[in-house]
């Protein structure tokens, strides 16, 4: 494993870490909404890292990369994060996976730059457009119940509403065993600037069009009983989706690599192998 760190078009650093062979196909993976790229687990990264060259990246704002004043509402500052790390691991033929909000960031990259480099898509729990009425980002009653709380600079305030939304990245999964699991995704959120976590949620885009007229195997990965990001938000997407390929987990959560870490490797790789 390798930690690096580029530079988005704003001067923004981005970190990320980089594991397995440098000539696999690249599998790059965008994390949630105040979390970072340690919320895969480092057991799943290695797993996957014996197939594909895994770039988990840090979004703006989150883990080690930089959280600058403005520019979350900038389509073009997110796809140009993206762009940054694919151009300096030489990236061709690579998959995009997005959690929760880095659907919505795969779509800014989408939207700015294209497929030329993009084999194909996994958008796991995530959202496609954010806003008021847009069917691609409708939220769950846990993430209803988070705001604005989770956005606090009271630390006691922002504590209660982020481990009580924590709950839902856990799901069924939550137990003894996965306690130390709960416990770094909470500090991942604790992490982020409360003026980040606010900020995420103050832009508005539509992407139903780029996903109607996106020619590219896409996976759709979604709990059924997911309360951060709405199952219908998936079933919109994949009836958007010209090549979408869904997989709906019967009353699993929002944190599909924490409930089940193997089979979410094993759907993942499943789709993947049978890229050109």
């Amino acid at each position: 494993m390798t930690v690096r760190e580029v530079l988005g078009a704003d001067g923004t650093p981005i970190v990320y870490r980089a594991f397995g062979d440098p000539s696999s196909r690249p599998l790059v993976l965008l994390h949630g909404w105040a979390q970072s790229s340690g919320c895969w687990g480092d057991p799943l990264l290695e797993d996957l890292a014996g197939r594909y060259r895994v770039i988990a990246v840090d979004l703006r704002g989150h883990g080690y990369s930089g959280a600058p004043a403005d520019g979350y509402d900038d389509r073009a500052v997110w796809a140009s994060d993206v762009r940054a790390v694919l151009a300096a691991e030489n990236c061709t033929g690579a998959v995009l996976l997005g959690w929760s909000y880095g659907g919505l960031v795969i779509c800014d990259y989408l939207a700015v730059h294209g497929t030329a480099d993009i084999a194909g898509v996994v958008l796991v729990g995530a959202i496609t457009s954010i806003g008021r009425g847009e069917k691609g980002g409708k939220v769950g009653a846990a993430m209803r119940a988070a705001v604005p709380g989770a956005m606090s600079e009271d630390p006691q305030i922002a504590l209660a509403a982020l481990d009580a939304f924590g709950a839902s990245l856990v799901g069924a999964g939550r137990s003894a065993a996965t306690g130390p699991i709960a416990q770094a995704l909470l500090g991942n959120s604790l992490r982020t600037p409360p003026r980040v976590r606010s900020a995420l949620f103050a832009r508005a885009v539509g992407n139903d069009d780029l996903l109607r007229g996106l020619d590219l195997p896409v996976l759709v990965l979604h709990g059924t009983a997911d309360s951060v990001v709405d199952l219908s938000a998936a079933e919109h997407a994949a009836s958007l989706l010209p090549r979408a390929t869904t997989s709906y987990w019967d009353g699993a959560e929002h944190g599909l690599f924490v409930e089940d870490p193997r089979r979410f490797a094993e759907d993942v790789v499943r789709f993947v192998d049978t890229l050109e």
